[in-house]
Formats: C-alpha cells, sequence, structure tokens
C-alpha cells in the first residue's frame, strides 16, 4: 500500500511538473539568447506585409480593408495580378509588384483560404520522406506550386529584371501556405538562376512570415543567406513538426491537436528530432517578433531578435490564447511595423546620447588645452575618437557559422561551404568566354540545363494534348536532385 502511494506521489509530482514547465512556457524563451536585429535588416519586413495583403484587395485604386496607414504603394507599378481562377487550383493568388523607389520586383503570395478545397490539396499532396530535392526533403505539394509558378512566370520575371537593367532585386514573400511556396521557389531560382537571366545569388531575396515548415535542416540551414523567416511570438505553425496536412485537418479543434503535439514532443530526444533527415523545418535565417512577456499584462514594444539556430529552432509548441492569433498576417504587419518604429527610435536615441557625448568630449578636450596652455606645457593629450557602433558578427560570418553548427552535429546531408550549383558555374563561365570574344560550344551545356529542369518538372507534373501542365492525380513518392 505504502509502495503504490509513493508512486503515485512521484506520478503526481512528475505530470505536475511537466504541466508547470509547459504552462510557463513563453513564446520569448525560443530566442531569449538571439541578439537584436538591426532596422536596416528588419526595414523591408513591414513593406511586404502590405503587399501580401494587398493580393487580397480586388481593387487596389479603390481599397476595401486597407491597413493603418494605407497600402503605400503605386497601383501603376502592380504588374500582374493573378486569382484562383486563373491558377485553377496550382498555386495561391499572387501579384507580381515593381518598386522603381527601391529598385525591388517582388512576387507576393497570399496565404491559405480555409474556403478553398485547392488550398487544402496542396497541403494533403504530402508525407513524410516523400519528396527529396538539392539533398534534402521538402514538401511535395509546395514543391510542384513552386515548380509551376516559376515555370509560368520565369518569361515574365526575367523580361521585368532586364528592361530595369539587370540591377533591382528580385524578393520572393509569402504568408502561411504562400510562405512555404515563396521560399521553395526560392531554392528553385538559386539552383535554376539561368531562368532569370542568371541573376546573382546576391540579389535573390526571400520573406517567408508566419513560414510553414517545408524543408529539411540542412536546406533551411543552406539557404538562410537568402530566405528570412519572421515568427510573431507565439505563432503555432513554425513550431509544430506535425504535417500541414494533419494541422488543418483537424482545424476546427486545433487547440486540442496542439496539446497533444506538445505531449508527444516531450518525450522525444533533442538529438533524434535533429538526426531525422525527414522532419522539416521553418526555412533560412529567423526574426522572431517578441511583444509580451512572462506574468505581463498587455502588450509591450516589440523587439525582434535574429539568429540562424541549428539546434532548438522552435520546436516547442507554446500553449497560449495567442497561438493561432499570432499567425495572422494583420497581426504580423501592425506589431512588425511597431518594432520598426521602436528600433528606429532606440538608434535615434542612441545617436542623441552619442552626439551628447561628444559635445562633452570637445568641451572637455577644450578645457583640457586651455589648462595646459595656461601652464605652457608641451605636451598635449587628444582623447581618442569614438568609433562606430557596428555588430559583432556579420551575417556572413553567421551564416559560416551555423553551417559548421550543422556539420559537427552531424545533422544529415549537412555541408560546410555553399557550393554554386553547376548550371549557374558553367552560365558564367560562358558569359566570361564571349566577353572575351572567345566562341564556347554552349549547345552541349545549354541542353543540358534545359534536361534538369525538364526533367524536374516532368517528374512533378504531366503535360495536356495543348501542352499546358497539369497536375497529377497520383502522388508517387519521387526523388529530385
Amino acid at each position: 500500500m505504502s509502495l503504490s502511494c509513493g508512486v503515485e506521489c512521484v506520478l503526481l509530482l512528475g505530470c505536475s511538473r511537466w504541466a508547470w514547465r509547459r504552462c510557463t512556457y513563453v513564446g520569448s524563451n525560443d530566442s531569449e539568447t538571439w541578439p537584436l536585429a538591426t532596422p536596416d535588416e528588419f526595414e523591408p519586413v513591414p513593406r511586404v506585409c502590405r503587399l501580401i495583403l494587398a493580393v487580397y484587395e480586388p481593387d487596389l485604386r479603390n481599397p476595401q480593408f486597407p491597413p493603418d496607414g494605407g497600402y503605400r504603394l503605386n497601383p501603376d507599378w502592380v504588374l500582374k495580378r493573378v486569382t484562383y481562377e486563373d491558377t485553377l487550383g496550382r498555386s495561391p493568388p499572387y501579384l507580381i509588384y515593381a518598386d522603381h523607389d527601391r529598385k525591388e520586383i517582388v512576387m507576393a503570395i497570399r496565404g491559405l483560404n480555409l474556403a478553398k478545397e485547392s488550398d487544402y490539396k496542396l497541403l494533403l499532396d504530402n508525407r513524410l520522406g516523400m519528396q527529396m530535392f538539392d539533398g534534402g526533403y521538402v514538401h511535395h505539394g509546395l514543391l510542384k506550386s513552386a515548380v509551376w509558378l516559376l515555370n509560368v512566370e520565369s518569361e515574365t520575371l526575367k523580361r521585368v529584371w532586364e528592361e530595369t537593367g539587370r540591377e533591382y532585386q528580385m524578393i520572393f514573400v509569402g504568408h502561411s501556405l504562400g510562405s512555404g511556396v515563396a521560399a521553395l521557389m526560392t531554392v528553385l531560382v538559386v539552383n535554376h538562376r539561368d531562368r532569370l537571366g542568371g541573376i546573382p545569388r546576391s540579389k535573390l531575396r526571400c520573406y517567408a512570415l508566419a513560414p510553414a515548415r517545408c524543408m529539411s535542416l540542412n536546406l533551411a540551414v543552406k539557404y538562410a543567406d537568402v530566405i528570412h523567416s519572421i515568427v510573431l511570438q507565439d505563432d503555432f505553425l513554425p513550431r509544430t513538426a506535425t504535417p500541414l496536412e494533419d494541422i488543418f485537418k483537424s482545424i476546427f479543434c486545433l487547440p486540442c491537436l496542439l496539446f497533444l503535439v506538445c505531449l508527444r514532443d516531450t518525450f522525444i530526444p533533442e538529438g533524434r528530432k535533429l538526426k531525422d533527415p525527414r522532419r522539416l523545418y521553418a526555412p533560412g535565417r529567423m526574426y522572431h517578433i517578441v511583444e509580451r512577456k512572462f506574468c505581463r499584462c498587455g502588450r509591450f514594444p516589440p523587439e525582434v531578435r535574429t539568429a540562424i539556430p541549428v539546434d532548438g529552432r522552435f520546436e516547442h509548441i507554446v500553449l497560449s490564447c495567442n497561438a493561432t492569433s499570432d499567425h495572422g498576417i494583420i497581426w504580423i504587419e501592425k506589431e512588425a511595423e511597431k518594432a520598426l518604429e521602436a528600433s528606429v527610435l532606440c538608434l535615434g536615441l542612441t545617436f542623441k546620447l552619442l552626439s551628447c557625448i561628444m559635445d562633452y568630449q570637445q568641451w572637455l578636450t577644450s578645457w583640457f588645452l586651455q589648462i595646459m596652455r595656461e601652464n605652457k606645457s608641451e605636451t598635449i593629450t587628444v582623447p581618442p575618437k569614438i568609433q562606430r557602433l557596428e555588430r559583432l558578427q556579420t551575417i556572413e560570418d553567421e551564416h559560416k557559422d551555423a553551417l559548421e553548427r550543422a556539420v559537427s552535429l552531424n545533422i544529415p546531408h549537412a555541408v560546410s561551404t555553399v557550393e554554386e550549383p553547376t548550371e549557374n558555374k558553367e552560365m558564367e563561365a560562358e558569359a566570361a568566354k564571349a566577353n572575351n570574344g572567345d566562341s564556347p560550344k554552349a549547345e552541349p551545356e545549354l541542353s543540358s540545363r534545359g534536361t534538369n529542369w525538364d526533367e524536374l518538372v516532368e517528374k512533378l507534373f504531366k503535360r495536356s494534348e495543348s501542352g499546358k501542365l497539369m497536375l497529377k492525380k497520383e502522388s508517387n513518392p519521387t526523388q529530385t536532385q
């Protein structure tokens, strides 16, 4: 009897400790050791949020639900708008916008529409370990959508980029379901840059808002220099490794599902998660907007933390009443705008303080020189100039460190350096020879590049009699290198 009472007490204490730790775990714990992002890094985020919101508007000249301050874009610079009727279920709606003020070409993809069956088909077209790509695993349905989108819009994007002098940046942005499509489309463009006229990798950028887990850890770290994921506080989607198809099947009992996922993940060791090559993660460099604190009421001025985490990459579900509301694009836009304003204000106050210090230093120096002259001293000491504030570690160094850490943790298929795809090397070599006046044998290389892309398209789609790409009804496991 006493033994059973003792076992019950131990079990009760263990369950109580687990419940306390889980209920007191807040979203800010995921990034408590990360450094703060600079205003320059985070400045595009509110702007791309407004572009995604613009996809929902049928008429940008007469908007029905504009955010605070309006969309702040020029309707005449919208190059193309695509609706569900145009995509026929192959991808979410999107628009292409040329921002001539900032020299950017932006493709913005909207998030999941709960009323559209086609969006669910994209989510359900996947199984664990179903699709291999570029040495890792990706979400099969989202990859098909990204391939279709690039195949349809590559000529438009290429033409606009060349017409603007090949100087504009190419930016892909998306929210929720659209974030996975945008991230995988960015990976495709990096590996097939000839589809966009040989655009340099340095001019490619992706912003995944409330990102879906769409690629394995080695790919998430590998492309952290071009893909940026933005997570608002307690957002559930980047944190749960439960397949997207299971999440949205249970959308009407989502809190119950999140609790069960939380309970299950408690008993899975961290090392086992990292060693599973099929496990999908949120892509790229992470930006975490933190606005609430534990046992504090209300919202605080948000701060933005950034890092390229390898282990501890949003692995814990947050049991919070805001887990679903923080996923909304409207809240992300509002808090991102506040965070940017707070960062700029803080930076302005810092410069003001430095200015005051410098003024005081100049007064002190002049007073010191006057004293020295009065004493007729021959030695005059001038205090050193204040050095400019800089980040302790550059973004490039952080990316290299993350790649090396992934290798040190034995992450499957992890690489220590980012190698240039063979297609891009050949393309650059041809361009160099052409500039030197040589006549390279271009036909074999061009045909091989075209074959690689065609093989990728043919594995994911079938062509109709008219030559248009059609979704395959049966999704068999494929491996795409």
